[in-house]
């Protein structure tokens, strides 16, 4: 059967999940007429493993993705079931919001707002390969022989690529929650010369909530007074469900270990790897066996379901096993499996081969974003779909491509991460990763990137101008406070007392009583109010920017250095063979990776500091060698 003329695009987005909404919503938002092509429209923005955004790092990164004008924020908090803020006792540098979705109101939410996208098409297909023309990809063929032309497409298929879902012994071709896996793509790549590796991650049992006995279990209600995720949010949702906490035990871990020899993971049966960070139960009573217990969540996954998300029990047992691990935890003696946990074993792409902007180097006009290219989670995912989306569109449109720099944001630091560095396992973002973490906040992700989500044509008018409002209100405050003194009153000694302070000696600029560690925005306010109703963000903008100006000056001069080493550019017909006296690792390795800049072939592993210099050196004196044609 010949294929036929389906229609012609800017931007096609092949796959559905959380990198694809937001690339495909980035894209028709930038002006690129854009089609979404995903298996199945009912399973838009499915969340596959735990009903939750949000976290250390990965919260942030949500925060991102609204400032610039994306969608996951938004949704989530229309959607969410229950919301904390994570680290409260902390520093602002690792604060991180953290939401339990309602997993089928979710979907029905995102859904809503792609089919309302004006240039945005939907529709339900199966991509089997893409349209290849003088080396550059040009379209994508459907199984039903619809031909799509587009001048860029973007590949995210998730975790969907040679999908093997694996319980016990029992294993069968499949995505994520029995949907189709994609295997005919994934083979079109290899032919295409990909390099690809094999990864797996799992999922624990669903249990029915009424078969749990809660009394034996911790309650973990939500925040009295929830924040929010997107900028744009008014409103809270107030009746919040809580989620449960248990744990395991001798018993539990008793009956793992009987059944080791029948897990997946230790049977040879799967050969991927899998995220260090979010091991299965099997894998944490091996690595851990001197812990006497691991923590086991209960989290509802909706408001109109009984289905409850058992977090801490990914697995790969056999189900009959499954039933054994439930029933010696506290609560769960009687609980009622809906769903058996398994793992999953799909393929990625190595994210070396990809430019910063996720553009694959080999394949003009072809981008990859979310799970696809080694990440793991639903935040990682759409942090790179947004940005795949945004470039996609640029390309596709004539226009310049956005690279964010890891000291501008939590997903720059991931992309450079990923294109860098590569992974040998699912990658997860952790405030670790961050040299940066003090300037890339919870709190001020829109000030870091709202300006830019404008440039591009993703934030509207009336809410840049609230933002500008909002940076002039910040900005007006620290002013006054630079030059209200304060004196030492009786009343002022007294309330300085009441929050373990000194008594103060002198008079005192209220911007400077601030940095105090014990005094916060509150008891300024209460010595000194402002004349102007500011808002809370306002109020904790001001307090933060004072209170750590020092550390934020040290690393803001960090990143004026970084910032030279970035705008030292690595011509891109430069030959490393010619180079001499770099070490085999590094030529190699600079070979593959091909940074566009001298900050960047710092970064990659193998590269050491020598190499850096006699690199400086072949660049500056203008040696630059032409690549040999051969």
């Amino acid at each position: 059967m010949s294929t036929y003329e389906a229609g012609q695009y800017d931007v096609i987005v092949i796959g559905a999940g959380h990198a694809g909404v937001e690339a495909a919503h980035a894209a028709a938002r930038r002006g690129a007429k854009t089609l979404m092509l995903t298996l199945n429209l009912d399973m838009i923005a499915f969340m596959p493993c735990n009903p939750s955004i949000g976290g250390p790092a990965k919260g942030i990164v949500v925060r991102e993705v609204d400032a610039l004008g994306g969608l996951m924020g938004k949704v989530i908090d229309k959607t969410y079931i229950q919301m904390r803020m994570l680290n409260t006792g902390k520093g602002p540098a690792v604060r991180a919001l953290r939401a339990q979705a309602d997993k089928p109101l979710y979907i029905q939410e995102m859904k809503s707002i792609l089919e309302k996208e004006p240039n945005l098409t939907l529709r339900q297909g199966v991509v089997e390969q893409l349209l290849m023309e003088d080396g550059k990809c040009k379209g994508v063929i459907t199984e039903t022989k619809a031909l799509y032309r587009a001048k860029t497409v973007i590949i995210t298929t998730g975790t969907f690529m040679r999908g093997r879902v694996i319980i016990g012994d029992i294993s069968y071709e499949s995505g994520p929650n029995n949907q189709r896996a994609s295997v005919k793509l994934a083979e079109h790549l290899e032919e295409l010369g990909f390099d690809l590796v094999r990864f797996k991650t799992g999922t624990p049992p669903r249990v029915h909530n009424q078969s749990i006995d809660y009394g034996k279990t911790e309650i973990q209600p939500g925040d009295e007074h929830p924040q929010h995720f997107s900028y744009e949010t008014t409103e809270a949702i107030l009746d919040q469900i809580p989620c449960w906490l248990t744990y395991t035990n001798e018993k539990t871990h008793e009956v793992i270990n009987e059944n080791l020899g029948l897990s997946a993971m230790y049977s040879g049966m799967i050969k991927g790897t899998g995220p260090r960070y979010c091991p299965s139960i099997e894998d944490k009573i091996v690595r851990f066996h001197d812990k006497p217990r691991h923590q086991v969540f209960l989290e509802p996954e909706g408001k109109n379901t009984d289905e409850v998300y058992v977090q801490g029990l990914s697995t790969s047992l056999p189900e009959y096993v499954q039933h054994q691990i439930l029933r010696s935890i506290p609560g769960l003696e009687e609980a009622e499996i809906m769903r058996a946990g398994y793992a999953i074993e799909y393929d990625a792409v190595v994210p070396t081969q990809l430019w910063p902007t996720l553009e694959v180097k080999n394949i003009e006009g072809l981008f990859t974003a979310g799970q696809i290219n080694g990440t793991s989670g639903y935040e990682e995912a759409a942090g790179q779909g947004i940005m795949a989306g945004i470039n996609a569109a640029a390309k596709a449109l004539g226009k310049d491509s956005v690279i964010l720099d890891r000291s501008q944001a939590y997903i720059g630091v991931l992309i450079d991460d990923l294109v860098t560095k590569g992974t040998n396992e699912p990658y997860r973002l952790l405030t670790s990763r961050a040299e940066y973490r003090l300037l890339l906040r919870h709190d001020n992700a829109d000030l870091r990137l709202t300006e830019l989500g404008y440039k591009l044509g993703l934030i509207s008018k009336e809410r840049y101008q609230r933002f500008e409002e909002k940076k002039h209100l910040i900005e007006e405050e620290k002013e006054r406070l630079s030059k209200v003194r304060l004196k030492p009153t009786e009343e002022l000694q007294q309330l300085m007392e009441s929050i373990g302070g000194t008594r103060l000696k002198d008079g005192v600029l209220a911007y400077d009583l601030l940095k105090r560690p014990e005094v916060t925005y509150d008891v300024i306010e209460q010595v000194t109010p402002s004349e102007k109703d500011l808002a809370a963000d306002v109020k904790e903008q001001v307090e933060i920017q004072i209170k750590y100006q020092g550390y934020i000056s040290k690393s803001n001069q960090q990143v004026e250095k970084l910032k030279k080493m970035e705008s030292k550019v690595i011509p891109e017909n430069i030959d490393y063979d010619a180079i001499s006296g770099i070490a085999t690792e590094a030529r190699e390795k600079l070979k593959k990776v091909r940074p566009l800049s001298v900050a960047q072939a710092s970064r990659i592993s193998g590269v050491n500091p020598a190499d850096i210099s006699i690199l400086l050196v072949y660049i500056e004196q203008g040696n630059v060698a032409k690549v040999s044609s051969e």
